[in-house]
């Protein structure tokens, strides 16, 4: 039975269909017909940029897998949200925008770094190319930093607390599924060394880490040497992005291995991070080519973090642990075989990746 149109489904024989039309309280009898699905038409897709391509997001895309239904976080510089390629991906209200700096009560971004991370996570193709890992994916931000390019460690913390509970109720859950951090800092003692593992923000990442927030970090831009991670890249807990170039051969800058912290790989895994085209500071909605072509581990970050989009779209019961193990194990090997500290466990494969989930969660994927 439906009560939603009060009336009822059945299977009868031929010669009673007449006897149920006649009786009093039937208004109509027919038959059960089937509605037919059309084949969709190719859309009109712009190009990706070369870096999207080169992680394979588009084929996660062909599979409808674009981002839909969840929420990025960027704690950078802010976030130019009339930009054309991101703005209308902004969660709006309240719960959407943290500037613990006091100076704007909106999405602005004074730097364009902001911009740029959120354009390489969730930017779509206005200018006439594909900038965004997760074109589908809606973001908030906290600007950690403010016009002068400053962060106090308090408002770093401030801001992942606010991550935690953007709305400071309990009883909502408006935290994001992934939150990109293209920043790091150095500590130095009193004779003037660098100290190896600051734990300053460690218990901040594993409070988002055990609300099953996915964090994930820029790996630094001090290499080529070794033993050049930095913090908090270089905590356990954080997932850490080093950087390629259009050869896909580790850049120069890109921080290296082990990690000071635990000795372990670093960094996890290697994304495009040269000659990337990215959303810019459009001038308060001026500027007729709001983009600009950067370099540098902090935008390697977000093509990680876009990619835990696009796999919690295709399956949002993916813890994160799931998540990364994913990534890496699907990460197509570089340099010299095997995880090393150059590379870490390979260049990121989000095409791979989602092949890997339909292995290890074939039932949950929402295809």
């Amino acid at each position: 039975s439906f009560w939603i149109f009060n009336g009822m489904a059945l299977t009868i024989r031929a010669d009673q269909v007449d006897e149920l039309a006649e009786r009093p309280e039937v208004g109509s009898v027919r038959l059960d017909s089937i509605l037919t699905l059309p084949q969709p038409l190719p859309a009109a897709v712009s190009v990706p940029e070369w870096n999207i391509s080169a992680v394979n997001a588009p084929e996660l895309w062909e599979l409808g897998f674009t981002g839909s239904g969840i929420v990025v976080a960027a704690m950078d510089t802010g976030v130019d949200y009339l930009h054309p390629d991101i703005g209308p991906k902004w969660r709006g209200g309240g719960n959407s925008w943290y500037d613990p700096n006091g100076e704007h009560d909106a999405p602005y971004d004074a730097d364009g770094h902001g911009t740029g991370v959120m354009g390489i996570m969730v930017g779509g193709d206005a200018g006439g190319s594909a900038i965004g890992v997760a074109p589908g994916a809606q973001w908030i931000a906290v600007k950690i930093f403010n016009d002068l390019r400053q962060a106090d460690y308090s408002d770093i913390h401030s801001g992942f607390q606010w991550l935690l509970d953007p709305d400071g109720k309990a009883e909502t859950d408006d935290a994001p599924d992934v939150v990109n951090n293209s920043w790091g800092f150095l500590v130095f003692d009193d004779d003037g060394k660098v100290v190896e593992c600051p734990t300053e923000f460690q218990p901040d990442i594993q409070a988002l880490k055990a609300s099953g927030i996915g964090v994930v970090f820029s790996a630094g831009n001090d290499g080529p040497s070794d033993a050049t991670s930095i913090s908090p890249a270089n905590y356990p807990e954080s997932f850490a992005v080093g950087a390629v170039d259009q050869t896909l051969t580790v850049t120069s800058f890109s921080a290296r291995g082990p990690s000071a912290c635990d000795g372990s790989i670093f960094p996890e895994i290697i994304a495009p991070g040269q000659s990337i085209l990215t959303a810019d500071v459009t001038l308060n909605g001026t500027s007729p080519e709001p983009y600009a072509a950067v370099e540098g581990t902090s935008f390697s970050a977000p093509h990680a973090a876009g990619a835990m989009a696009l796999l919690l779209s295709a399956s949002p019961e993916l813890t994160v642990d799931e998540l990364e193990v994913l990534l890496t194990g699907s990460a197509a090997d570089l340099g010299d075989p095997g995880p090393d500290n150059d590379y870490g466990f390979g260049l990121l494969d989000a095409g791979a990746a989602v092949h890997s989930l339909f292995d290890i969660h074939p039932l949950t994927v929402h295809v």
